[in-house]
């Protein structure tokens, strides 16, 4: 992409301010930084270069993303890069039996099982190389006047300042700090992930076998009447999460004892982590894990990518490479837009429209193949979808 020249902004105005610095937000900072547009990267977390203090849950890159990344001039060194392969998957899925997927024949190879705070800075420092200015900061206020874009930030420091900028992307995750006040959000179900990391050492982990000792690295995932079950090796350990709506989800997943008790009445992820000590394992971690769609997701002067645009249910494993395209959408119809194509917006929102299509449907059919259990409200309620729920 060739870069455009022009005027410099004025000091402290940019022509794009990027919220959120995560794959969705590194990347359209790093499209916008390439076609030389005077952008800033906010980012809420560590420096650029930092890892991530703590494991996140979100660690599987499918194969499609190849080519993306080669697109994006990535490729060579990601694969560079000590993530792990993942291979494929095993359900018990429809049936108590395993059924196997290999990406043995995928054209695009394998996927990827990753270190996500090593990832994300890769992707930050690629967006700085580029020329996007990165600020550690958070952000705590929007407005919008007359063909401006205004943003308070609080700095690592505590104090506050102001950016302003033409246009916003909005790629703060599901919070949507920014779009959430300007368009309504749709939830789709109440689900939730409760999840922990064995292995390794470190606050988030337990004691138990190292990388040499477990060598599986296809992903496993299993129904159970309360809902799903899923574990993956990831270059910290392996990873364990029970998915279940909110309000199905007893007291006690909260407990270190509680998460161990649930694991155990599973059949094959109790087998799959078997080796390692659960015991003094630290208490699960919850986050939000339902469909959730902010639309509109773009209007004058700001465009959500990412989780604030569009977030997945992680039955789908979408979600990475859908947070990487919708960046690389997202910063390529601000820099339309700032060239002065009325249309950027329309044809950013058919893309969105497209990935939402595809997400329902495969979605529906996914949860539609599980029917062991069909009078528990987990499984009714999918059975029953009408799709996304009004809500703010």
């Amino acid at each position: 992409m060739t870069a455009r020249t022009g005027p410099v902004p004025p000091a402290g105005r940019f022509e794009a301010v990027v919220a959120g610095g995560g794959p969705a937000g590194a990347v359209a900072a790093l499209v916008l930084a390439r076609a030389g547009r005077h952008v800033l990267l906010v980012d809420g977390g560590g420096p650029p270069g930092a890892p991530a203090a703590a494991f996140t849950i979100g660690e599987t890159l499918p194969p499609a993303a190849r080519p993306l990344l080669h697109d994006l001039g990535l490729w060579a060194a990601f694969a560079a890069d000590a993530h792990l392969v993942c291979p494929g998957t095993y359900a018990s899925w429809g049936s108590a039996r395993l059924h196997g997927h290999s990406h043995l024949f995928d054209p695009h190879g394998h996927g990827w099982h990753l270190d996500r705070g090593r990832f994300d800075a890769f992707l930050r420092e690629a967006a700085a190389a580029a020329g996007a200015l990165i600020r550690r900061a958070a952000v705590i206020g929007h407005r919008r006047t007359a063909g401006e874009q205004r943003l308070l930030l609080r700095e690592r420091g505590g104090a506050v300042a102001e950016v302003r900028c033409g246009w916003v992307v909005d790629a703060t995750g599901r919070r949507a700090l920014i779009g959430r006040r300007l368009a309504p959000r749709r939830r789709q179900d109440r689900l939730v992930a409760v999840f922990t990391l064995l292995g390794g050492s470190g606050a988030d982990r337990t004691g138990g076998p190292g990388p040499a000792e477990d060598l599986e690295l296809r992903t496993l995932v299993e129904a159970v009447p309360e809902g799903w079950w899923y574990t993956a090796r990831v270059p910290a350990g392996r990873v364990v999460a029970h998915l279940t709506d909110a309000d199905l989800a007893p007291a006690g997943l909260r407990t270190p004892h509680g998460f161990r008790y649930a694991a155990e009445r599973t059949r094959h992820v109790r087998d799959r982590l078997s080796g390692y000590d659960r015991a003094g394992s630290a208490a699960p971690r919850w986050t939000a894990a339902h469909g959730l769609r902010l639309s509109p997701s773009a209007g004058p002067g700001w465009v959500a990518a990412g989780d604030a645009a569009i977030a997945f249910d992680p039955l789908s494993s979408q979600g990475i490479l859908t947070a990487l395209h919708t960046g690389a959408r997202a910063g390529l119809a601000v820099d339309r837009c700032l060239a002065g194509d009325s249309g950027a917006l329309a044809s950013y929102a058919s893309f969105l429209e497209g990935v939402a299509d595809a997400y329902h449907h495969h979605h529906a059919q996914s949860y539609a193949e599980e029917r062991r259990w069909p009078e528990h409200p987990f499984w009714r309620r999918r059975n029953g979808s009408r799709g996304c729920l009004p809500r703010r």
